[in-house]
């Protein structure tokens, strides 16, 4: 099994939703969104993905994120934007667009930091 893995970043405010503590209230970070992609065979260059496709399909995803406040933005307008959150949401999104060029590579996991100390993973 082949794996890379490429990262992206964004900045954004959020406020936790049924949280006691001061994460409740509106607060900013600078998030960092690891994703890993796998595959069995490499394409005909010796690449899982070119790292450049990969990182504008990622920063698409990201970008309605960046500079916003997460809970106006869906589906964090209903779902508590919480990294475990973000996690699987990015994991969902990237392998809907991964998918669509093709079933020989897939996304392994998605790993959120919201601090330097603090991240969320999502694999299925």
């Amino acid at each position: 099994m082949f794996e890379i893995t490429l990262e992206e970043s964004f900045s954004a405010a959020h406020a936790l939703r049924g949280y006691q503590g001061k994460c409740e209230r509106v607060h900013g970070h600078n998030y960092r969104v690891r994703v890993s992609l796998q595959a069995e065979q490499l394409d005909p260059a010796g690449l899982v993905m070119d790292f450049v496709d990969v990182r504008a399909l990622l920063r698409d995803l990201l970008e309605p994120f960046d500079h916003r406040l997460l809970n106006d933005v869906p589906p964090f307008d209903t779902l508590n934007p919480t990294a475990e959150n973000m996690a699987r949401h990015f994991f969902v999104g990237l392998s809907r667009r991964i998918s669509a060029q093709g079933p020989r590579v897939r996304v392994a996991e998605v790993r959120v930091w919201e601090t330097e100390a603090a991240t969320a993973a999502y694999r299925e």
